[in-house]
């Protein structure tokens, strides 16, 4: 079975909290995120100092600190997020480079694979930040309706 890992999920899961609490300019501090998305705080906060490494966020000294996004929303992808938690991603090992797989010139499923993985790979590319907090917000304005 493919999955995420739990730091992917809880990675995307921080990053799109930010985003729709407009993250580039208020900075949450790692508690009410964990709160808010379910996730252990000490894991949550070992993920953020990751992201931080990498150029998702930067984290805010004071009182009133946290983190912050350190790019726009509309900049960052899903696929970017997991494949910094991850690494890139392959639907099969016969995928990761062209000869890799002895049976690669006759499987009748090769190219499956490789279409698969071109559209999956695609979506994760063009979902932003940006648009999921906007369908964020309005999924949650009709549960308030």
């Amino acid at each position: 079975m493919f999955r995420l890992s739990r730091a992917a999920e809880y990675a995307v899961r921080g990053l799109l909290h930010l985003a729709m609490m407009d993250g580039a300019s208020a900075p949450a501090d790692i508690e009410t995120i964990a709160k808010a998305q379910d996730a252990p705080k000490a894991y949550l906060s070992k993920l953020f100092q990751q992201l931080a490494k990498k150029g998702f966020v930067r984290s805010v000294r004071g009182p009133v600190g946290g983190f912050v996004l350190a790019r726009r929303p509309a900049d960052i992808t899903l696929l970017e997020v997991i494949e910094a938690m991850e690494g890139q991603m392959f639907l099969n090992s016969c995928l990761i480079h062209e000869g890799c797989c002895p049976r690669g010139a006759a499987c009748p499923v090769h190219e499956v694979w490789g279409d698969a993985q071109k559209k999956f790979l695609r979506v994760l590319q063009t979902s932003t930040l940006a648009r999921l907090a906007a369908r964020g917000r309005k999924k949650a304005e009709k549960g308030r309706e």
